[in-house]
């Protein structure tokens, strides 16, 4: 009886938090630097106006390696309608694999190496290649990818976003 009884109240409380993480809706994204491939830095303050994909990612990642071209022609889809993408390599990611990635596939978006893994662990402890983020205009989280997005989703999402004052 006590099992059971345990069980139910994890249910309960996870039922709860879901309850809770589903009502709050969007959550500012965490303060973060990011520095980018050509030495320069980028603020989460400077998301802010732009509906923005912040894409964790690695060089050595198979699903990362693939969803990329879906990634680039997204970019391109909504890039003069206020949207934009940032990249971020893995700590582990050696520097010049990541360099050599985003020359080599052209990659029009900004390319960010988080070399001590302080943006990953910011953005929640990203652990899991690919991670993604959608950020509205305001700055805050509306949704988070593990794995590849359902792009057809995303696009929707995307357009619903940039609709928005």
């Amino acid at each position: 009886m006590k099992k059971y009884i345990a069980v139910a109240a994890v249910a309960l409380a996870l039922a709860a938090g879901v309850g809770v993480y589903l009502g709050s809706g969007a959550t500012a994204a965490p303060a973060s630097t990011f520095v980018l491939l050509d030495g320069s830095k980028k603020s989460t303050n400077d998301l802010k106006g732009k509906v923005t994909l912040v894409n964790f990612w690695a060089t050595s990642c198979v699903t990362c390696v693939a969803e990329m071209p879906k990634v680039i022609a997204t970019y391109d889809k909504y890039k003069s309608k206020g949207y934009d993408t940032l990249a971020v390599a893995m700590s582990y990611d050696p520097p010049s694999y990541v360099v050599n990635f985003a020359e080599t596939r052209k990659l029009p978006f900004k390319v960010a190496i988080d070399n001590t893994g302080s943006v990953a662990q910011a953005w929640g402890d990203v652990k899991l290649t690919p991670t993604t983020y959608l950020v509205n205009k305001k700055g805050e989280i509306v949704k988070r990818y593990v794995g590849e997005p359902d792009f057809a989703e995303l696009h929707k999402l995307i357009e619903k976003l940039l609709a928005e004052a």
